[in-house]
């Protein structure tokens, strides 16, 4: 099969002759990747040097979804032909982590990924979706109905990332919602929270063309950063209830666009950045800080909300490419033309 091989940093390589994977356990699934993402994670991962771990060798792609080909003797409650959402972290769900409801910090994928500090994850320390066929655990599959489109179901893990993380903060009807950053997470965040009430949104990203994304997902008002500053003194004169940081190294910045009392989410994930944290403001304004990983739980209201047809999450993805044309889409998404790119192996 046509596959996408992580084989060092910056070497992401495209086989037309690799192994099709099969069943060797008797709770694994074998799926047809009809849809598959490309996360900022996957770029991180093949900068030079890398800005996030993954294992060489394996095929990258932990953004996907699928169509089951066949089942293992201990997969129930799933039919051959079904479409499914994939939770690339399931964990192995009876250690003492899973059982506390922490399937990311899973005890026996930490000790068999071979990376110290990072579970077994597929896509990035085991074979992933950027082919035509993967094989996942029962764990991670999750039903969604055959009416939602393909570009929209490939968005599911970012989708429950975001959908986990909303609940922490707990946005009510009235809020005044900051988010830096207008890339897919940021987007995302964007139509969830402006479903959720927020009263006036503001949106702040140098793209003009994430910008004019974000306005499309529910953004009230969207914002170069260089006119942030002033853009909160007008809108928000008091500051905001709640922040979402979905770019990485901007903590110190989003606290001060708090009001007293405010709620800050970091969710932009950088693993180079340490930014200094103004602790005097956080204390005297007494922001809260909540920080979300990954979407623990929440694939099946990912799932209903994508089948409910709520949210304008097909502006979200702009591209929609076959397998064969990865490292096109990759050169478009680091020139930032491209939001979100799916690409469709076996096309």
């Amino acid at each position: 099969m046509q596959a996408a091989i992580f084989e060092g940093p910056g070497k992401l390589i495209l086989k037309d002759d690799y192994p099709k994977p099969r069943i060797t356990r008797p709770d694994q699934a074998l799926l047809r990747v009809t849809g598959v993402g490309i996360c900022g994670t996957d770029l991180h991962i093949l900068q030079v040097p890398p800005a996030h771990p993954a294992k060489k060798g394996i095929v990258e792609g932990h953004e996907f979804t699928g169509v089951i080909e066949e089942l293992g003797d201990d997969v129930h409650g799933f039919s051959v032909g079904e479409s499914v959402l994939v939770d690339p972290h399931p964990g192995c769900g009876v250690c003492d982590e899973c059982r506390r409801g922490r399937p990311d910090r899973c005890i026996p994928l930490y000790e068999s990924s071979g990376e110290p500090g990072h579970p077994t994850t597929f896509g990035l320390f085991a074979d992933g979706a950027m082919a035509e066929y993967v094989v996942v655990t029962r764990q991670a599959l999750y039903k969604v109905d055959q009416s939602v489109p393909t570009h929209i179901a490939a968005l599911a893990e970012p989708f429950a990332c975001v959908i986990n993380a909303s609940t922490k903060l707990a946005v009510q009807p009235g809020d005044y919602v900051v988010i830096l950053g207008a890339g897919p997470i940021g987007l995302l965040f964007t139509a969830m929270l402006s479903a959720n009430g927020a009263s006036k949104l503001i949106v702040s990203e140098p793209s003009e063309y994430r910008r004019n994304a974000a306005k499309e997902v529910g953004a009230d008002i969207v914002v170069h950063p260089d006119d942030l500053a002033a853009t909160m003194a007008r809108e928000m004169p008091d500051g905001a209830d709640v922040a979402v940081e979905a770019v990485g190294p901007l903590l110190s910045q989003v606290i001060g666009l708090m009001r007293a009392g405010g709620r800050v989410l970091q969710f932009g994930h950088d693993e180079t950045v340490n930014p200094e944290i103004p602790v005097g403001e956080m204390l005297k304004k007494e922001v809260t800080i909540y920080s979300a990983f990954i979407g623990r739980h929440s694939f099946e209201k990912a799932a209903r909300i994508m089948e409910s047809g709520k949210l304008p999450l097909d502006k979200i993805v702009s591209h929609q490419l076959p397998l064969s044309k990865v490292h096109e889409a990759i050169d478009m998404l680091r020139a930032g033309k491209a939001l979100k790119v799916v690409l469709t192996p076996g096309q």
